[in-house]
């Protein structure tokens, strides 16, 4: 097989997006549902990150978050399936906006540490997937979550828990 030549196989993607400070402001003055409602409902910007991937909130609530996403080809690792890291992306975004829902004005978080369990493959072949996560916990300063990646039929693809530090907005950690 030659390799060399296949510019036939060739394919593109056009990325664009807003100024992702306007969100980042808002994020800071807004309760957290009421900002991520914000973005579900278009009058603030999606993170420049979910344009990248094509990823969308479905669904927010006060502490639950639902997102979407069609795997696709150009998610693919070298071998032919959706890398991990797009999938852990998601979970991880999914997982904080959860927490970010129960969260007043001025409060933001920032993630920790998570843990994924990869269970099958998403491929394009596999169609729209969601993302449903859910909070296990919020404290003042410390916030869990956990989130499952599932199908249309609700077969599992993904799991994984995550731990987020809560802060004030004004006071980054350094």
């Amino acid at each position: 097989m030659n390799l060399k030549n296949k510019t036939e196989s060739r394919r593109q993607r056009t990325i664009s997006w807003q100024d992702p400070m306007i969100s980042a402001h808002a994020a800071t003055v807004m309760k957290g549902i009421e900002f991520l409602q914000a973005i579900k409902n278009g009058a603030l910007p999606p993170p420049p990150i979910a344009q990248l991937l094509g990823y969308t909130i479905a669904e927010i609530g006060v502490g639950r978050s639902v997102f979407e996403l069609d795997p696709a080809e150009y998610h693919y690792n070298p071998i032919g399936m959706v890398h991990g890291g797009v999938a852990s992306t998601i979970l991880d975004s999914a997982m904080a906006c959860s927490i970010h829902t129960s969260l007043p004005a001025g409060k933001v978080y920032t993630t920790l540490e998570f843990k994924v369990n990869f269970v099958r493959p998403l491929t394009d072949k596999t169609g729209r997937v969601r993302c449903v996560a859910e909070i296990i916990h919020v404290g003042q300063r410390v916030g869990t979550a956990q989130a499952k990646i599932l199908d249309s039929q609700d077969r599992l693809y993904a799991h994984a828990t995550t731990t987020c530090m809560i802060f004030d907005a004004r006071q980054p950690p350094e």
